[in-house]
């Protein structure tokens, strides 16, 4: 007569069952003293009631270091929102159209401490052509900054928005912001942001925030185009 094996009892098996039978250690609370474990700080042997205890000390640690975390991230949030408006609210201020892209670039420069910034603007009114940010902007920086349905941020290959900056050859990383009606297609300028620091601007960081500077520049430089006839 063959009889089936006992199959052995396994650590998960042991596992499930204090985890479904939580008053054992209560009747065999003397356990809880008895049983020694190795600290993870150290080599020294303590009870399964100081393991437990250091457990939650190094879960209430990481729980205060997300908590710190929360908060930098929320003021650094809150001072980058306060920068935001006071830029919005310089270009509300200013009467002269024409001054709208020194404007901007001034008051990005200074808000946000980007050591270097410049803008074109091309197909503006007739009376603007002469301004140096309707000029010196070739076919190609067009076509390029058309192509860009979001900023550019990454090194400086040469391209040619790097030229319009003061000190190109400091530009080690840059942001690169198309202007544009709307969701229109075609680009009518660039804003270009640089710094020295090749860490500044780099391909993996998020772009929403200054998508909102590109869209509150094309606001503002609206003016600065002929009135759509019809």
């Amino acid at each position: 007569m063959s009889h089936n094996p006992i199959p052995p009892i396994t650590e998960d098996d042991i596992a499930n069952y204090l985890a479904n039978t939580p008053d054992f250690f209560e009747r065999h609370a003397g356990l809880l003293a008895a049983v020694q474990l190795t600290s993870p700080h150290g080599q020294r042997a303590v009870s399964l009631q100081e393991r437990q205890a250091e457990m939650l000390r190094e879960k209430i640690r990481g729980l205060e270091l997300k908590a710190a975390e929360m908060i930098r991230h929320g003021q650094e949030n809150t001072a980058i929102a306060d920068r935001l408006q006071r830029w919005t609210r310089e270009l509300l201020l200013t009467r002269e159209a024409r001054d709208l892209p020194e404007v901007i670039t001034r008051e990005l420069a200074g808000q946000f401490l980007v050591p270097q910034v410049a803008i074109k603007v091309w197909g503006v009114m007739p009376e603007l052509a002469g301004e140096a940010f309707a000029q010196g902007v070739t076919d190609d920086a067009i076509t390029f900054a058309s192509s860009l349905f979001q900023p550019y941020c990454g090194g400086n290959p040469g391209l040619e928005a790097a030229q319009w900056l003061g000190d190109p050859a400091a530009a080690a990383s840059l942001a690169l912001i198309p202007l544009r009606v709307g969701a229109a297609p075609e680009a009518f300028g660039l804003l270009v942001l640089a710094s020295g620091d090749p860490q500044r601007f780099t391909p993996d960081m998020g772009t929403d925030f200054l998508s909102r500077i590109g869209e509150t520049a094309s606001a503002a430089l609206a003016r600065l185009r002929p009135l759509a006839s019809g």
